[in-house]
């Protein structure tokens, strides 16, 4: 867990239209980070409203900042479907 959030700060430092969406299972438990670049926050994207609403999907909850937020969950089974489903909501604000 400690990589990701450190990859995903070295990134967002370098990028600002950085959108960062990454699940991980530690102890079988899954994890779904997300980070986004000031420019995708200046859209009015919410990394912590994301998080919140795709962590459902693997049974979890989280939260955080605009720009970088992490949930775990409870079902390994539902992490593909979690960072899916974080990905759709980014898109859908951005358009």
């Amino acid at each position: 867990p400690d990589f990701v959030k450190d990859l995903a700060y070295n990134l967002r430092q370098r990028l600002p239209k950085l959108v960062f969406v990454v699940g991980s299972v530690w102890d079988g438990k899954p994890t779904l980070t997300v980070m986004l670049g000031d420019e995708i926050t200046a859209h009015g994207v919410n990394a912590g409203a994301v998080v919140r609403q795709a962590a459902k999907l693997m049974q979890g909850g989280g939260g955080g900042q605009a720009f970088f937020a992490t949930a775990g969950g409870k079902n390994p089974e539902g992490l593909q479907a979690a960072i899916d489903k974080a990905v759709e909501l980014i898109g859908a604000q951005l358009k």
